[in-house]
């Protein structure tokens, strides 16, 4: 029998793969309301933020639904035939660390590289970000290219098609149902904010400023993406009875769960 290369699997795929097994084999019935967030999060050992990594491709593929101020339900059969496949999705917050490492040095490069013509072409992907927000048009299209043209800055075409692939992972429907939950004005004044660090150290040409505060953008992207994922799905499923825990003591679990990674 030929022997097949093993594959680590992403953390977010480990605790849905689990989720959906049990809700595949009726463990949790059609209709029926998931434990709480928290009490996942315990019983699986895993955090809060790779938890909502996969309640949101459970979500996606269709298996669960989240209501405002109830919780998270298990969905119909026929809801799940219409899944997204998100077996080869990355996860969100893996994605934006590896973002947060090769794009600083990217940045470091650009501005030790680039040409004038190739600044400018960044200035004004940066100026488009700003009068797109202005206008009320999403700037995710001038922030792809933003990003792109710092890398092309580099002179490297290798880092170019990886910045691209990088970025464009962000289209997915796992990424698409992420923003959906939180995207909106202020965060994209924050990003734009962070982008004008960015382009204040290329025009000084002081490349370790500009890798710091690449760096620094990525950082606070994946700090928003966690702290929000909380928020959002904390939020939406928080129901009566979650209201009337606040304020009391949480007890420890004292046995062991079935719902533990292996």
């Amino acid at each position: 029998m030929p022997i097949e290369a093993i594959e680590p699997q992403r953390l977010y795929r480990q605790i849905s793969d689990q989720l959906r097994k049990l809700i595949v084999d009726g463990e949790f019935a059609v209709g029926s309301r998931l434990p709480s967030e928290r009490d996942l999060a315990l019983q699986l050992g895993v955090s809060r933020p790779s938890l909502r990594e996969a309640l949101i491709a459970l979500e996606v593929e269709g298996h669960i639904e989240v209501r405002m101020g109830s919780g998270i339900y298990v969905c119909p059969p026929v809801q799940r035939e219409r899944r997204s496949d998100l077996s080869g999705e990355e996860g969100p917050l893996e994605l934006i660390r590896a973002r947060e490492m090769i794009e600083g040095e990217v940045a470091y490069a650009a501005a030790q590289h680039g040409s004038k013509q190739q600044i400018a072409a960044v200035e004004e992907a940066y100026a488009l970000m700003m009068a797109h927000a202005e206008a009320g048009i999403d700037p995710l299209e001038a922030d792809r290219l933003f990003h792109i043209r710092l890398a092309e800055a580099t002179g490297n075409s290798v880092l170019v098609g990886l910045v691209t692939q990088l970025f464009d992972a962000r289209l997915g429907p796992l990424f698409e149902r992420l923003h959906s939950h939180f995207d909106g004005t202020r965060v994209w004044q924050e990003a734009i904010e962070e982008h004008g660090l960015i382009m204040q150290a290329l025009r000084a040409r002081n490349a370790e400023q500009a890798r710091a505060a690449m760096r620094r953008h990525m950082d606070i992207a994946f700090t928003r993406y966690s702290a929000n994922l909380i928020r959002a799905y904390g939020h939406r499923q928080q129901g009566p009875e979650q209201e009337q825990e606040r304020g009391k003591p949480r007890k420890r679990a004292t046995r062991k769960s079935a719902l533990q990674l292996k």
